[in-house]
C-alpha cells in the first residue's frame, strides 16, 4: 500500500521523467497539423507496450504520423505495405540457400525492428495477418528451427481503411483483440485544414524530424508507468465497466442487452488499467483518477464488444454502448 508521501515522491519523479512526451509532441508538430488525439493515443501505446490499430479514410496522416513518431525516437523502423499477394515469409523472414557455403541461412524479415508500420493490414490474407499477430503476442519469431526474440521496444502500429471493403480481409475478432487500442481517426478542423493547405503549397523545404528520444528513455518511462498508483476503488470501477458489457442486466442496463453479441475480454480490463496509468503519466500524475478511465475507455473497448444484427440494423455503434455504460456505472 502506497502512502501519500510515496505518491508525492512518485509525482515529482514522473513530472521530471515525462518531459520527453512534450519533446515528442513538439517535434511531431513540425510535420503534423493537429491530430493531437491520434498522437496521444500512439504515445499511450508506446508507454504501455501495447500495439495500436488506426482506422480512418485516406489522407488523414495516419502513415505520416507513425513514421514521424518513429523518426523522433532513436530506434529501428520498418514499413510493411500489406497487399493480397504478400506471404508470411515477406513479414517474418525465411530460410534461403547459400550456394557458396552449401547451406541454408536465415534472412530476417522487416518485423525485426522496434517500430513496425503495418500499412493497410486488412489488404493481406489471414495467414499473413496471423504471422504478424503471433509475433505481436509472443514477441518472438521462429524461422526454421531457430527462435529469435524481438528487440524491445517492439511496437506494431497498424492502419486500415474502412472504405473499399471489396478485396480486403477483415481482421478476425480474436486477432483484433490483441491490439491494445483501436483509434478512429477523424477529419481535421477547418483551421487545421487551412494550415495543411498552406504548408503543402508553399515553396519551402519540408521540415524534418530529429531523433530527440532514446529507446532507454522509452523503456524507463514504461517502468515508471507501471509504478503509477491505482486505488482499489479504481480497479473495481474498471471491472464494473467491463462486466457491464458481459452482464448488462446486473447493472440496470437491460436496454443495451439486445445490442451486445459478446462482451469485452479480460484483455479489456488489463489494457484499461495500463492505458489509464499511461494517460496519468502523460499528464504528470503518479496516480489514476476516474477521468483517466473515461478518456481512454472507447479506444480500449470499441473493438472488443461484438454487436448483434439488431444493433447494426439500428445503426448502434460500440461507442454508443460504452457511453451508456460510463453514464450508468457509479464513479468512485
Amino acid at each position: 500500500m502506497q502512502t501519500a508521501a510515496d505518491i508525492q515522491i512518485l509525482n515529482e519523479k514522473i513530472k521530471y521523467s515525462s518531459v520527453f512526451i512534450d519533446k515528442i509532441r513538439n517535434e511531431l508538430s513540425k510535420i503534423i497539423v493537429g491530430q493531437q488525439y491520434m498522437i496521444d493515443r500512439l504515445l499511450i501505446g508506446l508507454l504501455s507496450n501495447g500495439h495500436v490499430l488506426l482506422e480512418g479514410v485516406p489522407g488523414l496522416a495516419k502513415t505520416l504520423t507513425i513514421k514521424s513518431l518513429s523518426q523522433a525516437i532513436d530506434a529501428k523502423f520498418s514499413r510493411i505495405q500489406f497487399t493480397p499477394d504478400l506471404l508470411p515469409a515477406d513479414v517474418v523472414g525465411t530460410m534461403i540457400y547459400n550456394q557458396s557455403k552449401n547451406e541454408f541461412t536465415v534472412r530476417k524479415g522487416p518485423i525485426f525492428a522496434n517500430f513496425i508500420l503495418a500499412d493497410e493490414i486488412n489488404r493481406a490474407p489471414a495467414k499473413v495477418q496471423s504471422a504478424l499477430l503471433e509475433a505481436m503476442q509472443e514477441k518472438q519469431v521462429t524461422i526454421g528451427e531457430q527462435t529469435y526474440l524481438l528487440e524491445e521496444p517492439f511496437l506494431v502500429l497498424a492502419t486500415q481503411n474502412p472504405l473499399e471493403q471489396e478485396g480486403t480481409y477483415p481482421l478476425p475478432e480474436a486477432q483484433v483483440d490483441r491490439f491494445m487500442l483501436k483509434i478512429i481517426v477523424g477529419y481535421p478542423s477547418k483551421l487545421e485544414e487551412q494550415m495543411i493547405i498552406r504548408r503543402q503549397v508553399q515553396d519551402t523545404d519540408t521540415a524534418s524530424i530529429s531523433k530527440i528520444v532514446t529507446t532507454k528513455e522509452i523503456l524507463d518511462g514504461r517502468s515508471l508507468v507501471r509504478q503509477v498508483y491505482m486505488d482499489e476503488k479504481i480497479e473495481k470501477y474498471i471491472i464494473d465497466i467491463v462486466f457491464a458489457t458481459r452482464f448488462p442486466d446486473d447493472y440496470a442496463l437491460s436496454k443495451i442487452k439486445s445490442f451486445i453479441n459478446y462482451g469485452a475480454s479480460p484483455r479489456a480490463s488489463i489494457n484499461l488499467a495500463l492505458a489509464a496509468k499511461a494517460y496519468a503519466f502523460m499528464n504528470g500524475r503518479g496516480f489514476v483518477i476516474p477521468d483517466d478511465i473515461k478518456a481512454i475507455a472507447n479506444d480500449v473497448m470499441r473493438h472488443r464488444i461484438g454487436l448483434t444484427y439488431e444493433a447494426e440494423a439500428e445503426n448502434i455503434k460500440t461507442e454508443n454502448l460504452i457511453d451508456d455504460i460510463l453514464k450508468t456505472i457509479q464513479v468512485p
